[in-house]
């Protein structure tokens, strides 16, 4: 056989055995060209079964690990566990949380104190909460431990959004500011809004903000200079939410790579083609009923390949790529559910009673969790959920922090969080 040949050969074998060994592949390829057929077969069959015994899980990174244990089943599971300490640890781990969702002992809650009037915003980002108040203050909490990192003066609050340096504020008295965090300082000042500010989104990349407002337009900003790039018109009703995101697939009207904008009102979701300001024109719009007979809940999930939203009719989920409506997850046994997160596995929702999770695979509530009576909002805005990797599949990891908060009418934030593992 020659060498070019039998490396061809070996390489047809198994790319992914050949992969996790530590053999050296060119080393070995002299000493077995060197052999007779039987005896080449005879050495490289010895040294297959010594990967095949290799748990190969443990060779790979960890997040790659819990990436390929999220798509077998519990059997499949089970089974794996029977020859892989390292599959073992991380499906007990999982099971017991599994066990502990469907008896719904897997939350426990508690309260952040500090503000003395409403609050109507929140936003969460890596176990910090961002609270907006009509106390005209903005407040930064560290959900571990419950203390207040920074406290500033501010304008009403309708909508925030932070980074480690700044805050970004939409209010109700028509204007998005910009905020410093380590002094307090209003830096920047966006006036041209006619109605109170729901919503904001910036990317500091594309040196962009965008905000949605009651006057039924969006604005596109200059981050840095304050001064307005575009109006964006069309929609009939309050604009309630505004997602930057970048597209993540291919289609006619844009490609991967492209910052896209989402806007969303009472009924209807406008796509825009960010990063081309000047006479942007909406590439899509997105409804459940074309008489305006169904109301879409005010919360909206899009990670750049799928847009997901919540109405009476029950659960949509659309494809980015082609616009298509992938399916409507309807639960007949509760009726106007609102979406808080979507991942590849669960889903978390609400009602004005309950927290829920939700197994996509299977389209079933699997736990819920009771919630006091807070404070409601037609804009979504006084309610969000934490930390979202484990939608993706829970490892053994992942299931800590935050799961769900929202302001209360005694002006507190009332928090629901996993339980650390016993």
């Amino acid at each position: 056989m020659e060498r070019k040949d039998f490396e061809t050969w070996l390489d047809n074998i198994s790319v992914t055995f050949l992969s996790l060994t530590d053999l050296q592949k060119n080393e070995t390829l002299d000493h077995l060209i060197s052999l007779s057929g039987a005896v080449q077969l005879r050495h490289l069959s010895n040294n297959l079964e010594t990967l095949l015994k290799r748990d190969f899980l443990k060779l790979l990174p960890l997040e790659l690990s819990f990436y390929l244990l999220k798509w077998l089943d519990p059997q499949t599971l089970l089974t794996c566990c029977l020859v892989s300490k390292q599959w073992n640890k991380v499906y007990l781990k999982a099971i017991l949380r599994m066990k502990q969702l469907e008896d719904h002992e897997a939350f426990e809650t508690s309260s952040l104190i500090g503000h003395s009037a409403r609050v109507y915003a929140l936003y969460y980002k890596d176990g910090l909460l961002c609270t907006g108040s009509d106390d005209l203050s903005a407040k930064l909490w560290d959900v571990s431990t419950g203390q207040c990192v920074y406290g500033i003066q501010t304008h009403t609050c309708a909508a925030v959004k932070f980074d480690e340096q700044k805050l970004v504020t939409g209010s109700f008295d028509n204007t998005v500011a910009c905020w410093e965090w380590s002094s307090g300082a209003r830096t920047q000042h966006f006036r041209g809004h006619t109605g109170a500010v729901f919503s904001v989104d910036y990317n500091d990349e594309l040196d962009i903000l965008v905000s949605g407002s009651a006057d039924f337009t969006v604005k596109v900003w200059a981050l840095s200079a304050g001064t307005c790039l575009n109006t964006l018109t069309g929609h009939t009703e309050w604009v309630t939410k505004v997602v930057l995101q970048k597209c993540k697939v291919k289609s006619l009207l844009h490609s991967p790579g492209d910052y896209i904008l989402l806007s969303a009102d009472k009924y209807e979701i406008k796509i825009w083609p960010i990063g081309r300001e000047i006479n942007c024109k909406c590439l899509k719009t997105l409804s459940v009923s074309e008489d305006r007979s169904i109301c879409l809940q005010p919360r909206l999930h899009f990670d750049g390949k799928y847009i997901v939203c919540s109405s009476a009719l029950g659960l949509y989920q659309w494809d980015f790529a082609s616009y298509d409506i992938l399916r409507v997850i309807k639960t007949p046994e509760i009726a106007n559910l609102a979406l808080l997160g979507f991942g590849d596995i669960f889903a978390l929702l609400f009602d004005n009673r309950y927290l829920y999770i939700m197994d996509l695979r299977t389209e079933s509530l699997i736990s819920r969790w009771p919630l006091p009576e807070y404070r409601k909002s037609k804009r979504g805005s006084s309610f969000l959920a934490g930390e979202a990797s484990w939608l993706n599949g829970l490892d053994g990891h992942n299931d800590t922090g935050l799961v769900f908060a929202t302001s209360m009418p005694d002006h507190s934030i009332h928090l629901v969080l996993w339980k650390e593992h016993g």
